[in-house]
């Protein structure tokens, strides 16, 4: 198993576990909540992103999966600077980076806070960016009670929060048996619990980050993806917001797709995530000839 340093709590270090597979051009893949990386599963080893000749790193969050669970450091400031860490220590470049749900605010606050000397183009897959927390100059942000309620449950019961949380991930009531099934529902419960308790509070209050300014400079192609069944992160909350962001790039909505489309729709998702990168990369090549 492989990890990477990116500070110390105490007496112990906080180490990220990631991995690194396949060879080509890297894409970079941050997962959501309350998942690890290996949520990705249908974008790399279900013959997507490996077998079509990229090199792929995912990595857990600190907090969650099998990285250190340390007490604090669940802001995006902190979140965006592991995710330097990764991509120095691991001497990355011209990469694509991905980010599903909370992995979005990642990639858009690295994107603000670094640039994009290491990175080529952006993905954000049910994204919690722009702003997804109702204010006056917000009017289609989701109200404070909802998060409220959010972290009232998780400290009165982390377990029955987290399975509700899940069931409303993949639209279970709906799509169980057709695009979901039981056991993977089960098995992102147990990741889910697994988690830090810490953790799993402590980043509802960073969701409501204001990602506007991050992504005013970013200057690297986009594609933004968000299901229109989304009870997770509301389109209009995510995905239509975020269109009217972005300086270039491409907004795809995904009919009847949940939040967790990177499952239930991962059909759809690799097509438009393989598509982007390579017409990405292509208008690169068109620049560099001129």
């Amino acid at each position: 198993m492989a990890y990477i340093t990116v500070g110390r709590e105490n007496s112990e270090s906080i180490d990220l576990y990631y991995e690194d597979q396949g060879n080509g051009s890297t894409v970079v893949l941050v997962h959501g909540y309350p998942l690890s990386g290996r949520s990705w599963e249908k974008q790399t080893s279900a013959s997507a992103l490996l077998d079509a000749g990229y090199r792929v790193v995912t990595y857990d969050r600190r907090g969650f999966g099998e990285s250190s669970k340390p007490a604090t450091g669940y802001n995006y400031d902190t979140l965006a600077g592991d995710l330097d860490t990764i991509l120095t220590k691991l001497d990355l470049h011209d990469v694509a980076l991905f980010g599903f749900s909370m992995g979005g605010g990642e990639v858009a606050r690295y994107l603000g806070r670094f640039g994009s000397r290491r990175v080529r183009m952006a993905g954000f897959i049910s994204s919690i960016t722009p702003f997804l927390l109702k204010t006056a100059d917000n009017p289609h942000g989701v109200g404070r009670s909802v998060f409220d309620g959010l972290k009232a449950g998780i400290a009165s019961d982390r377990y029955a929060t987290v399975a509700a949380f899940t069931n409303n991930l993949y639209n279970s009531d709906v799509l169980k048996g057709s695009r979901v099934s039981e056991q993977v529902i089960q098995v992102s419960f147990n990741v889910g619990v697994s988690a830090s308790p810490a953790a799993t509070l402590q980043c509802v209050d960073a969701w409501l980050e204001d990602f506007r300014p991050d992504i005013a400079r970013i200057d690297v192609p986009v594609l933004v993806v968000h299901g229109d069944q989304d009870r997770i992160v509301p389109i209009d909350s995510g995905g239509r917001c975020m269109e009217a962001l972005i300086k270039s790039g491409t907004y795809e909505e995904l009919p009847g797709a949940p939040h967790g489309c990177i499952w239930t729709h991962a059909a759809e998702v690799n097509r438009l995530m393989l598509e982007f990168i390579e017409t990405a990369a292509l208008g690169d090549r068109a620049m560099q000839l001129h």
